[in-house]
């Protein structure tokens, strides 16, 4: 069903909304952990470390596509909050359009550059072959990735969070079950787990289609709306291609930091992939959050309610600095149980296990500092200032690089323990201006809209 953020009370509605993408990034999260479980569990810790080793890559790619379709669906939002339908599916078109054609272009390079990329990142020999089959499978399901995630954007910018969560659900237990067969049965190894993935994509993708096809009326095109302007294509270009951008830019950040993390050896390349699931698992309520304002900001900016959005942030960061807080002490209480998950006991060494509890105490202390980026960031980008928003992102692979570069060699794993929290500082501190900066410009675009 489609939800109207423009009435009622606002904190009501943000956590109304919020919570089933959260409980869909949860199991977005099992869906992508599943891969990891099975694998370390199953086939081993080097085979773990294997994917693992290709997590930043698969960031970089994959989280631009994500990212893209997000900002895609933006100006959907916006026409949706203004009730203006025609230009609404017209957007949808441009998007499709979009879409398709970044797809194709990045399946084609990234699946020819994959060996080269592994190298260059330093991925040990004793893991490279795994890595680069396994990556290789993932980049090659590309299609399915957007097949999926641009309806699921499209049907949150139309207030209806619950939908992509029901097929979300179908997709995680098809890849769970999917992983269980090629790895236990047919003995497919890491290879087996990602092409689990792309298959339950797929099929959690049409069935969306099909379902928003069916059921909502206001998606149904007539004559002549597939035909887009050039200026359209642009508006929503420029959108949606800078937020995929942000992904890939905060992505080569942490690109560089594996490659340090790399030279450290595939005990510590274990140890940082199993600690991240982990810290990746639990940030995912700030996450939500930050979703949901992206929603919220773009039908209120249509409806040109600025003081419904000045509320919105405000109370959204007050909720997501004590989720965090939360968060943060539940990871630092069960994060090296959770790391089981990932590493069989007896394969749990003395080292994995005390960078494993490093690398959570650090990142738990800063993660306030996560969840105002991701609250700010996404408002900013609901508002229309996706190339502002982009800065953000440019300030976490600044940091991450930095701690890569001058300090992995100097100081170890300890440096490593510090990156993601220096990456959210340095991103809070543009972010601010950037948020304040865009409220100021879209209040001068609504006085001019009423002296008009």
């Amino acid at each position: 069903m489609v939800r109207d953020l423009t009435q009622g009370k606002p904190t009501f509605r943000i956590m109304n909304f919020m919570l089933p993408i959260l409980l869909g990034n949860l199991l977005q999260q099992i869906y992508n952990l599943t891969d990891s479980i099975i694998v370390g569990r199953f086939v081993g810790k080097d085979a773990f470390a294997a994917v693992g080793s290709t997590g930043c890559l698969n960031f970089l790619v994959i989280g631009f596509m994500l990212g893209l379709s997000s900002g895609l669906c933006i100006p959907i939002a916006h026409r949706f909050g203004a009730g203006d339908y025609v230009r609404m599916r017209r957007r949808i078109a441009s998007a499709v359009y979009i879409s398709a054609v970044i797809t194709v272009f990045l399946t084609v390079i990234t699946v020819i550059c994959t060996r080269q990329l592994l190298i260059l990142m330093q991925t040990p020999e004793n893991i490279l072959e795994t890595a680069i089959s396994y990556i290789r499978i993932i980049f090659i399901g590309i299609l399915a990735t957007m097949l999926y995630n641009l309806p699921a954007n499209l049907l949150r910018a139309l207030g209806d969070s619950k939908t992509p969560l029901y097929f979300l659900i179908v997709s995680a237990v098809l890849n769970i079950l999917l992983d269980l067969i090629f790895v236990i049965v047919f003995s497919m190894g890491a290879e087996g787990t990602a092409v689990a993935t792309v298959l339950a994509q797929f099929v959690s993708g049409f069935l969306c289609i099909i379902y928003m096809i069916k059921k909502y009326s206001i998606l149904r095109f007539q004559k002549g709306e597939w035909q887009v302007t050039g200026d359209e294509l642009c508006s929503s270009f420029s959108l949606g291609v800078p937020m995929g951008l942000q992904f890939s830019v905060t992505a080569i950040g942490s690109v560089v930091l594996q490659s340090a993390v790399n030279t450290l050896g595939s005990d510590i390349v274990a140890s940082v992939n199993a600690a991240g699931k982990v810290n990746m698992f639990l940030s995912q309520p700030m996450e939500a959050l930050g979703l949901t304002m992206s929603t919220y900001c773009g039908q209120n900016l249509g409806a040109g309610k600025l003081d419904r959005i000045k509320t919105g942030v405000k109370n959204s960061l007050i909720i997501t600095v004590i989720l965090s807080i939360l968060c943060g002490i539940i990871m630092v209480a069960l994060g090296n149980y959770l790391s089981l998950l990932f590493i069989r006991q007896e394969e749990m060494t003395p080292l994995i296990e005390e960078s494993i509890s490093r690398f959570l105490l650090y990142n738990s202390i800063f993660f306030p500092f996560l969840g105002i980026l991701l609250v700010l960031r996404n408002a900013a980008q609901g508002l229309g200032f996706s190339i502002l928003a982009m800065g953000a992102g440019v300030f976490e692979m600044i940091a991450r690089s930095v701690v890569a570069f001058c300090f992995v060699s100097a100081f170890g794993f300890i440096a490593i323990c510090y990156a993601n929290p220096a990456a959210w500082i340095a991103a809070c501190v543009i972010l601010v201006p950037i948020y304040l900066y865009s409220l100021k410009q879209v209040k001068k675009m609504l006085f001019n809209h009423i002296e008009e």
